[in-house]
């Protein structure tokens, strides 16, 4: 199976397959919309195959699915449907979390995601 890995970010949208050597990205933002992202990611890896799609969110994802909007992206992301403008099985966890996951090697491993912005939310002082 070759896996489309989209890692969604607030400045950069990165993008690699499986087989290739070089990964592609395209600039985010707060206007980017998951339309707009979907539709990017189609045009940028129309000649890549690839039979499912792993995501990396920039919020928090519960079941598989994004249960609050990003902070530094535009509105729209928590309800809508990935399989089905991708109709592709879409996978989509945590970015913090696919990049820890991405490069642990071997062995035990501690994952600690800190976002300064939330820790100051919650009373933390800088």
């Amino acid at each position: 199976m070759k896996v489309l890995v989209v890692d969604i970010g607030g400045t950069n949208v990165k993008m690699l397959t499986t087989g290739q050597k070089e990964r592609r990205r395209f600039e985010s933002g707060p206007n980017m919309t998951p339309q707009l992202t979907v539709a990017s990611v189609k045009k940028l890896a129309a000649d890549w195959k690839y039979d499912g799609i792993a995501m990396g969110y920039p919020g928090r994802v519960l079941r598989n699915q994004p249960v609050a909007e990003p902070h530094n992206l535009a509105k729209g992301w928590v309800r809508f449907n990935f399989e089905a403008a991708f109709k592709r099985p879409v996978k989509i966890i945590n970015d913090a979390a696919m990049q820890a996951m991405g490069s642990h090697r071997s062995g035990t491993m501690l994952f600690l995601p800190l976002r300064p912005a939330r820790l100051l939310q919650h009373g933390f002082k800088a």
